[in-house]
């Protein structure tokens, strides 16, 4: 294997881990204040659709991505409503976020289907992100970067700040952090709100950098698979970097089979097979022994209401 190659199926891993990681951290953060959303595939597709309507109809592709982050952020207050505040289920509010992302991105991307915008530009000169070696390091979106900055913030976050101490409180007992003074459903908003700009971030990835261009379910599931991926990480920031990239190696197996002439294994067979190591993982996960799941937060998925 020459060098070009193996620093070409690097870039592919990075580009494929990217989006995930970044829905990854804002769900984390999420869980961490006792708040389970699955709303996140419905989420990145807004993001997604209104990255690439607004940056197509303003040229601004930085505005696209805060618009994105906005948008999601937006819908993910529709979820907090319905749960924080009217002690909604979770799990049903969430898969039903899903469903509305879905056919509001549908619905807003009509007139987009089949445009493209110029990808994000490179955040290093040209003469370093386009070296065929130093490309491996300086070559990237923003958004990498951004991925990575963020996943150092967010560990440092939830582990040397008060405010994350105080969030993963209201997550472990928010009886208790509320009989202190901690306004629990106030932070569960933050979290929220904070999960969907992240989510929203995740999805402009497709739709402004993987694939300039507007597609309809342009994150092909993905958002699930960064659920998983929270799970398959215990909830800590630091094994979610990790675990985004071995899903990213397993999401380009097809693409690399098909480049290097593999035909053992059938590309079907290839292409689900991050889907099926995301069932595997959290299975595996479900019937391990009770010890092996206490790093889930106590509180996750309880609704809570303020006795007093």
């Amino acid at each position: 294997m020459t060098t070009a190659i193996l620093i070409s199926i690097l870039m592919t891993v990075v580009g494929a881990a990217t989006p995930i990681l970044l829905a990854a951290l804002g769900e984390l953060v999420v869980e961490k204040s006792g708040v389970l959303n699955l709303g996140l595939e419905g989420m990145m597709l807004i993001g997604a659709v209104t990255a690439f309507a607004v940056t197509y109809s303003t040229g601004s592709a930085p505005l696209g991505l805060v618009a994105a982050m906005v948008a999601s952020a937006a819908a993910s207050m529709i979820f907090a409503f319905l749960t924080l505040t009217l002690t909604a289920n979770q799990v049903a509010t969430g898969l039903a976020l899903t469903i509305f992302g879905i056919g509001l991105s549908s619905l807003i991307g009509q007139g987009f289907v089949g445009l493209t915008v110029p990808a994000l530009a490179h955040v290093f000169p040209a003469a370093l992100a386009e070296d065929p070696i130093w490309r491996v390091l300086f070559g990237y979106s923003p958004l990498v970067y951004i991925s990575l900055v963020m996943t150092a913030l967010v560990a440092w976050f939830l582990t040397r700040s008060r405010a994350g101490l105080i969030l993963r409180a209201i997550g472990e007992s928010d009886e208790a952090a509320h009989s202190i003074g901690y306004p629990v459903i106030g932070v569960r908003y933050l979290a929220v709100a904070f999960g969907g700009a992240m989510a929203g971030l995740g999805g402009s990835y497709y739709s402004l950098v993987l694939t300039p261009m507007w597609a309809d379910r342009l994150t092909a599931g993905r958002g699930w698979i960064a659920l998983a991926l929270v799970v398959f990480a215990s909830w800590r920031p630091l094994r979610l970097l990790g675990g985004a990239y071995l899903f990213g190696a397993v999401m380009t197996l097809e693409l690399h089979a098909k480049a290097a002439g593999v035909s053992v294994v059938a590309p079907e067979f290839l292409a689900m097979l991050p889907y099926l190591a995301t069932i595997v993982v959290l299975t595996a996960i479900s019937i391990a022994p009770a010890g092996g799941r206490l790093a889930a937060p106590a509180c996750l998925g309880k609704p809570f209401r303020a006795t007093g």
